[in-house]
């Protein structure tokens, strides 16, 4: 339920629709009380009108023809005779309409005492009876058939309170959309923008609001960019100040007279490159000037799984003759010599195919070493992060060959996914889109 209204506009809506429609509905409420009441009070006087017109025309008649005249003007909830003796006798269980009729009727004939009018009980619940003396001291006996006045129908009220909701509905959906508009075309720019886009400037239009949201997201932009500006300029700074030194420990191993010892340095300074090497890669992220082309995917894994051959590894290729995708040269052969070199580091092997499936190409690559727990799936796709945490060169790098891998298939528009094989050890699957061949 929350999720359906997880919207500005609905969230409007439904609290405007709700509280117009409480509001009315404690508004009906209060007039139907108040209307019943009315409706009580006007059918009691109608009745008092009735039993005074009839106490009237039964002193002005002969008393042999009284009853006559009586059950003549009887109708409806009442029920009139005439006799010497009364009918009704006061007493506590009457009817407190009754009793309002007493009050009505001696408000109509002011000649009247108290004691000249009796209300009592009948033997039936819904019956009153009711006495008037005529001035002779016969009495008038009404027989009252209780009656409620009838009431407006409710559908007219369920029905107006329907059509006000619904109105208020339309119109709060409308007043929101209008409303957030500003905020939608901010989310859609900046959904739209590619992780290499250049900088835009949202307009700064619209409610009070969403122009302070507007210029503080432009100012944010400015900041992000500055960062970002200063980063590849201390990039650049950090790869020439590291490189000079590690060349110059190059041309010194020379001066070593200790084979051995010549060689521990060597692979010392072989190891620091890498790192340094790694650690840029990452660092410089997907930021690279070269143009995306459409590049044979066949091609560029055959040339790296070639080589892990040449170096005597276990590696091997199953792919179609040609499939082409939109890319980087360099970053997608950065992305698979990750895949790669980290299942034979890991699985002292790289079985590696390419398949056509659809809209992507396909890559996967499946070594034959343990796996690794499916709840760290997550974790070792981020930066400087190690099952092994004993960082030998034996057993890894640094932890950032699968963190490239995942970043370039992202900026290719792709994703990077990884599972524990059914046979064992682990497969990372890469799908990127794909183009059409060219053809000559």
């Amino acid at each position: 339920m929350i999720r359906a209204i997880d919207s500005l506009a609905l969230r409007t809506a439904v609290v405007a629709v709700l509280g117009i429609v409480v509001v009315h509905v404690l508004s009906l409420w209060t007039y139907e009380h108040a209307m019943e009441r009315e409706r009580h009070a006007a059918h009691a006087v109608r009745l008092a009108d009735q039993i005074v017109a009839l106490r009237r025309s039964l002193a002005a008649a002969p008393a042999e023809r009284r009853e006559e005249v009586a059950h003549a003007l009887s109708g409806g909830a009442i029920d009139a005779h005439w006799g010497r003796e009364a009918m009704a006798a006061t007493g506590p269980h009457a009817d407190e309409s009754a009793q309002r009729l007493a009050a009505e009727v001696r408000a109509l004939a002011p000649d009247l005492a108290a004691a000249d009018i009796l209300v009592g009980a009948g033997p039936d619940p819904h019956l009153s009876l009711v006495a008037v003396r005529l001035p002779d001291g016969s009495w008038l006996n009404v027989r009252l058939f209780a009656s409620v006045p009838q009431t407006a129908g409710g559908h007219g009220s369920l029905l107006s309170t329907t059509l006000m909701a619904a109105g208020v509905l339309l119109l709060s959906l409308a007043i929101a959309a209008w409303l957030t508009r500003p905020l939608r075309a901010m989310a859609r720019t900046v959904a739209a923008l590619p992780p290499d886009a250049a900088r835009i400037h949202l307009p700064e239009t619209g409610p009070k609001e969403v122009r302070e949201l507007a210029h503080a997201f432009n100012g944010m932009q400015a900041r992000i960019a500055g960062l970002v500006e200063r980063r590849t300029q201390a990039l650049a700074a950090v790869s020439h100040d590291l490189r000079t030194p590690m060349t110059r420990l190059r041309f010194r191993l020379e001066d070593v007279s200790d084979p051995a010892l010549r060689d521990a340095i060597a692979g010392d300074v072989a190891e620091m490159e890498q790192m340094v090497e790694a650690t840029l890669s990452y660092l410089r992220g997907e930021a690279s000037e070269e143009p995306v082309r459409p590049l044979d995917l066949v091609a560029l894994v055959e040339t790296i799984v070639d080589d892990a051959r040449d170096r005597g590894l276990r590696a091997d290729l199953s792919a179609p003759p040609r499939l082409v995708v939109a890319g980087r040269l360099v970053s997608l052969k950065r992305m698979v010599g990750n895949l790669v070199d980290n299942a034979l580091a890991y699985g002292g092997s790289a079985h590696v195919s390419i398949m056509d499936e659809e809209a992507d190409a396909v890559l996967t690559v499946r070594d034959e070493g343990p796996g690794i727990p499916v709840d760290q799936f997550a974790a070792v796709l981020e930066p400087f992060v190690r099952l092994e945490a004993s960082r030998s060169r034996a057993t890894g790098g640094v932890g950032l060959g699968l963190t490239i891998a995942s970043a370039v298939a992202e900026a290719h528009d792709g994703t990077l996914s990884l599972a524990n094989a059914t046979g064992g050890g682990l497969v990372a699957t890469v799908r990127l889109p794909k183009i059409q061949a060219e053809t000559n």
